[in-house]
């Protein structure tokens, strides 16, 4: 290893990508030495032949793909794993496959170099736009027609990052999607490319990951070498070469602070959700499966407050049956009674979609066929999960809750789905919980007015944060031309979410929040303040989250709130919330600049 006392410390400054900071031996990944593609020419008679083999390397690289996402969707969620749906769209782009099986046929060419041509002209295409969004895209775009090209000439599976033997940071011109995601967490320490922005998609992953990166350096590849002993400042984008005693000593300072950090967190695990004046908040965990079961017992959570069941049903040949799903409801309840499980029923449509049935091409489909209203249509599906839920709910404390209700009509009408699954339960002898307890999430503009109505039908109400704000806001906030308009703390969505928990309150029910803005840390504080009684985050979250309010007044998140919902600008709002978080938990928002 370079002693880092005998060499002067340089510094190259890139784009913060996912904070953190890690040290450590630099391992550079060079592109690596690329076959190139045979050309040959092929007769009329091999030429279905050659699109069949097509057709068998598209299968092929979206079964790994989907595998790619599955993992990636198990270990981080569900919004993590979407970054794949771009990939999995490009295998089935009629201009891509249609040119490719046209110029097979066309020009005679053998399948693999028509479809490496074909793909090229996709690259250089999104490479050239002006859109910097657009432009990444093009790195989607290498990753997959890469492996379609490998899945063609070979049926050995892509090669992986196996050449790295020991923890380092990894160094790279760019890492694909599929190589972020399989990164190995006990080898890679952090990573730096010269290549990507903080909204790539690599950038994502590492954030999901927990790994410091720094992405857009330019050049990093061609000024450091292998064995190199560096500094990765994931805060402030730097990669810092043979860091000085005094270099080395601030940050380790820091990552101390982390440590203990870290260590205080684990100590509150057992402890309640209650502020130093006393007052209480039920803190509850946010799944995809029963095998999140020991996430949510580990993390000190109250119980689950958002099961989301989607994962039952995408990607696969076949429906869930009733018996399949009742299993999973039950082994989840069983393992967590007596603390609750809310389990969501399906929130399809958008951009979760299943592959058993036939579904409408549309223009805007957040605002078309998805989760209740394919449930009010799709009977027999909606039966089926609501007779499992049912069945399930004497294992445990099992409530129940839909999705995107957008008024009192569409309730109504699931409720009377329910009582027909009732009443065929009981003529079956099936035992079910009678006095299931159901609620609706508040997710859409006019289910926040309507607040008052929907309170007295329900037993709870759910504040959906992420999809409020984009549906108050009309934003898009994976579009980076408008993202920064996705703003939580905006003064009509306030309004939205304290409306929703006054009604609720007024009608002798609770609210939980169970959207992104319930697992920040300077925005919990300030959910709390307007009334909310239950958070529902992400495991990894709840303990940060646990910390901020054992160590927050009640009367200082009302204060906050008071604030907030009397002023008129976002980001005062914004940074008045920050203050208040940096003020009773600096730990989370230190660094060494």
């Amino acid at each position: 290893m370079d002693d880092p006392a005998t060499k002067g410390e340089r510094i190259l400054n890139g784009i913060p990508a996912s904070r953190g900071v890690c040290r450590g031996k630099l391992f550079i990944l060079r592109p690596a030495v690329t076959t190139e593609v045979p050309r040959y020419g092929i007769s009329t008679e091999e030429v279905d032949e050659h699109q069949r083999r097509l057709e068998h390397a598209l299968v092929a690289t979206r079964g790994q793909l989907l595998e790619l996402q599955r993992r990636v969707s198990s270990a981080l969620g569900a919004e993590e794993s979407r970054i794949f749906d771009a990939q999995l769209l490009i295998l089935e782009d009629p201009s891509l496959i249609e040119e490719v099986k046209r110029m097979t046929a066309a020009d005679r060419i053998n399948v693999e170099h028509a479809f490496s041509l074909v793909a090229q002209r996709f690259i250089e295409g999104f490479s050239a736009m002006e859109d910097g969004y657009l432009r990444e895209r093009a790195a989607d775009i290498r990753d997959v027609t890469g492996r379609v090209i490998h899945n063609l000439l070979s049926p050995e599976p892509p090669a992986d990052l196996s050449d790295i033997r020991e923890p380092c940071i990894l160094v790279a011109r760019d890492l694909t999607p599929s190589q972020t995601a399989l990164l190995d967490r006990r080898k890679i320490l952090g990573f730096a490319t010269d290549q990507g922005s903080a909204t790539s998609h690599s950038a994502i992953l590492a954030r999901a990951l927990n790994l410091p990166a720094v992405t857009g350096l330019q050049d990093a590849t061609q000024r450091v070498h292998g064995g190199q002993y560096a500094l990765l400042d994931g805060f402030n984008g730097h990669l810092i070469l043979h860091p000085t005693e005094q270099t080395l000593f601030q940050y380790g300072q820091l990552a101390r602070k982390y440590r203990d950090l870290q260590e205080r967190l684990q100590e509150n695990r057992a402890l309640p959700a209650v502020t130093l004046d006393g007052h209480q908040v039920v803190l509850s965990a946010n799944i995809e499966g029963p095998e999140e079961t020991p996430e949510v017992l580990g993390c000190g959570a109250e119980g689950v407050g958002l099961f989301r069941t989607e994962f039952l049903f995408l990607d696969r040949k076949h429906l869930p049956s009733e018996e399949e799903q009742y299993t999973a409801y039950r082994a989840l309840a069983e393992a967590l009674k007596p603390a609750p499980v809310i389990i969501r029923t399906l929130d399809l449509g958008g951009d979760k979609m299943l592959t058993t049935r036939d579904a409408p091409t549309e223009h805007n489909p957040f605002l078309g066929w998805r989760a209740i209203r394919i449930c009010l249509q799709e009977r027999d599906l909606f039966q089926a999960q609501l007779r499992a839920i049912l069945r399930a709910s004497v294992a445990g404390n099992i409530k129940m809750m839909y999705p995107m209700i957008s008024g009192v009509d569409e309730l109504n009408q699931a409720n009377e789905v329910v009582e027909e699954c009732k009443e065929q339960l009981r003529r079956e002898g099936h035992p079910f919980q009678a006095d299931l307890e159901i609620g609706a999430m508040i997710e859409i503009p006019s289910a926040a007015v309507a607040a008052d109505l929907l309170a007295e039908r329900c037993r709870f109400l759910s504040i959906g944060t992420n999809d409020l704000i984009q549906y108050s806001l009309a934003v898009d906030r994976m579009n980076p031309k408008i993202a920064h308009l996705y703003q939580p703390t905006h003064p009509a969505v306030l309004r939205f979410i304290k409306m929703t928990i006054d009604a609720a309150h007024r009608a002798g029910i609770w609210v939980g929040v169970c959207g992104e803005m319930a697992g920040d840390p300077a925005l919990a504080p300030l959910l709390i303040g307007m009334g909310a009684d239950e958070l529902s985050v992400a495991p990894a979250l709840l303990p940060s989250i646990k910390y901020v309010i054992r160590h927050l007044r009640f009367s200082e998140a009302r204060e906050l709130a008071e604030f907030a919902l009397g002023s008129k600008n976002t980001a005062e709002i914004s940074g008045r919330a920050q203050k208040l978080a940096e003020s009773i938990a600096p730990e989370f928002f230190e660094t060494t600049q």
